[in-house]
């Protein structure tokens, strides 16, 4: 059996992509261990595979990364393995020392582009850091693979090398609702659900939804801007319209989706790394039943255009959006989401990743 070692720099519990792409690899034949991090406030893990951990000193920003890349570094030298997976250029560099070092090989997984996030946009040393890591690393990989097809033409473009496309896709599953923890009685349900950090789209949703009577606003997970909502929906009394629920399970998450009437994907175009995104929670929306509202952006508007699953954003003005999301909801979007959910799962892809795996140069 072949051992792959998986890295990756979150605490994993939240992580599904990585869950997805190590449940895949475990069940084919593959001895895999995923590494992380674990914090303060991370939940336990109980996976059909082995994982590794790191308590670290440091949890952000330059230190935590030097921290992390040299524990990851140390733990990949003296561990038995087969192949690397790296995912995303901030665990890229140890895997790269390592593979050259014991001559083994390396696929890279790249969730977005990195190097091209908001939060850089401001700080163009650190930006200028990562893009010398992606400059001098990534033109020398050959086994590689993405989240949409932007992302992968984009670093065929720049560095003139072969990157696959694997869509982050769910799960098959059955649909099975929870409740949430307050009332939602007679009420029209906006869901967001991901991370909360700047250019989401949450802001303005937040001022869109205080304009739509007989809507609530819920907001689940964790990220850069979550005090600042907390704040924002505290000093404007909005606790009866906004609701902001923190980080959840996958398993916790699949059962509050399908509560949702409406299922929001508005990031606004802060650069490549939003403009070429196609996040995985318009694919939860589509499994759990729940019509989508998306930005004007091209992943995202092809997958709606494509189903016929939602609406695109006619507007970012909240009076235009409120109004477009009540004529949504007059719509029967429900045959449409039953035939995009049966093609838009991870089973439908999982021969082109094991393919990936199977023929590394």
């Amino acid at each position: 059996m072949k051992r792959i070692l998986i890295s990756v720099t979150n605490d994993l519990s939240t992580d599904q992509r990585v869950a997805k792409v190590c449940k895949t690899l475990s069940e084919n034949n593959f001895d895999v261990i995923l590494i992380g991090r674990k914090l303060k406030n991370s939940k336990s893990l109980s996976r059909n595979y082995k994982t590794k951990r790191f308590k670290l000193l440091f949890n952000n920003g330059f230190l935590f990364y030097t921290e992390f890349n040299l524990r990851l570094f140390l733990y990949l030298l003296f561990s038995k393995k087969n192949y690397l997976l790296a995912n995303d250029i901030d665990t890229l560099l140890p895997n790269y020392l390592i593979s050259k070092l014991q001559n083994k090989k390396l696929v890279f997984d790249s969730h977005e582009l990195f190097s091209e996030i908001p939060e850089l946009v401001h700080r163009p040393k650190v930006k200028r850091f990562w893009m010398t890591l992606e400059d001098n690393i990534i033109p020398k990989l050959k086994n590689n693979y993405t989240v949409c097809d932007s992302i992968a033409k984009h670093y065929q473009n720049k560095y003139q090398t072969n990157f696959k496309t694997i869509k982050n896709l769910p799960f098959q599953k059955e649909l099975k609702k929870g409740s949430f923890n307050f009332d939602t009685k007679n009420q029209k349900i906006i869901l967001y659900q991901g991370a909360t950090n700047i250019g989401r789209g949450i802001q303005l949703m937040i001022e869109t939804v205080k304009l739509l009577d007989n809507y609530i606003f819920v907001i689940i997970g964790d990220g850069d801007e979550f005090l600042n909502l907390k704040l924002k929906i505290a000093s404007e009394k909005l606790e009866k319209k906004v609701f902001l629920l923190g980080r959840k399970t996958p398993a916790e998450l699949a059962e509050l989706t399908p509560l949702a009437d409406l299922g929001i994907s508005v990031e606004e175009d802060l650069g490549l790394n939003y403009r070429y995104a196609l996040p995985n929670k318009i694919f939860d929306y589509i499994q759990a039943n729940v019509p989508v509202l998306v930005s004007d952006l091209p992943e995202m508007k092809a997958i709606v255009s494509k189903y016929n699953v939602g609406e695109v954003l006619k507007s970012r003005k909240p009076a235009i959006i409120a109004k477009q999301i009540q004529q949504m909801l007059e719509s029967d979007y429900l045959v449409f989401l039953k035939t995009a959910k049966k093609e838009l799962i991870w089973e439908n892809q999982e021969t082109d990743l094991l393919q990936i795996f199977e023929n590394l140069e």
